[in-house]
């Protein structure tokens, strides 16, 4: 039987991690086994990020909606109630949008539902 030697594939696969490593700090973006290690840590930490991202933004969502009702004399979980018994569906975005850039139309949304 003939031996096979994977030098390419394996030579490959490394400049695969050390590309993805590009960057990183000290041996992390030279040897091959820390920077292995690195960017699986990377992938780890920017799936959690990723995740974290849509909480930061809900977040802010409701603070900006908060503060602009707490301006009209109301607050946030009476909104929201006011929202469900009238079946309203907007999201918390385009709700933030409408406080933010339009606060007309918000105003006039907010006493509708009174």
């Amino acid at each position: 039987m003939v031996r096979v030697k994977g030098g390419i594939t394996t030579r490959r696969k490394h400049k695969k991690v050390l590309k993805s490593a590009k960057g990183y700090w000290m041996s992390r973006h030279k040897q091959f086994k820390k920077a292995k290690e690195a960017a699986l840590h990377a992938g780890v930490y920017a799936f959690a990020g990723r995740k974290a991202k849509k909480r930061d933004f809900r977040q802010l969502w409701i603070i900006r909606i908060n503060a602009a009702l707490r301006e009209l004399g109301t607050t946030y979980s009476v909104f929201v109630n006011k929202l469900a018994q009238n079946k309203v569906s907007l999201d918390r975005k385009i709700l933030s949008q409408l406080a933010v850039e339009h606060p007309a139309i918000f105003k006039k949304l907010v006493s509708d539902l009174k």
